[in-house]
């Protein structure tokens, strides 16, 4: 089993893709790269605690590779805005990929080199070494999942989901 940490705006649409992915066997939103302990969604909606919107993923990488993860996470969100995914707008939707080990760090490194040479701006995902990672509140567990009707969640999760299972149907969960 390994971990990978990773931020690209609102952490309900990152949690909704990636739950769905055969080998992810845990996914959590939270908070991640900040200076503030703790910190609460209020509190990081505020920009003040120099937190970002993250999704913690557990995954069998004998089903799904770290790199495999990273290409659906560049696939379904624009890495090229800073501070900024669609109408998210503020430091804590930043774009970032908070590497756990050396070769999780190389892995990052050549996907945003990829993604770079498919893009014609500058690709702006933050990457560094990963720090404390603080789990966000139940109410924003399994989001997508419990409020499938919610305007949020018809207007921009459901068409990221839907983007990322045509992408990537090989890699989509059956059940």
């Amino acid at each position: 089993m390994q971990t990978a940490i990773v931020a690209g705006g609102c952490f309900w649409c990152l949690e909704a893709v990636f739950t769905s992915l055969q080998g992810v066997h845990a996914v959590k939103s939270g908070y991640t790269a900040g200076h503030t302990e703790n910190p609460t969604y209020a509190q990081v909606c505020t920009g003040n605690t120099g937190h970002t919107e993250a999704v913690k993923i557990d995954f069998d990488e004998n089903t799904i590779s770290y790199a495999q993860l990273l290409d659906i996470f560049f696939a379904t969100h624009n890495p090229t805005t800073l501070n900024r995914q669609g109408n998210d707008v503020g430091t804590q939707y930043r774009s970032g990929i908070y590497y756990l080990n050396a070769a999780q760090h190389a892995e990052a490194e050549a996907a945003i080199a990829a993604t770079q040479a498919e893009h014609a701006a500058p690709i702006v995902t933050e990457l560094q070494a990963a720090s404390t990672f603080y789990p966000a509140e139940s109410e924003h567990d399994d989001y997508f999942r419990l409020h499938p009707y919610q305007g949020y969640c018809q207007l921009v999760i459901a068409p990221k989901v839907l983007h990322a299972r045509e992408e990537f149907a090989a890699l989509w969960r059956q059940d």
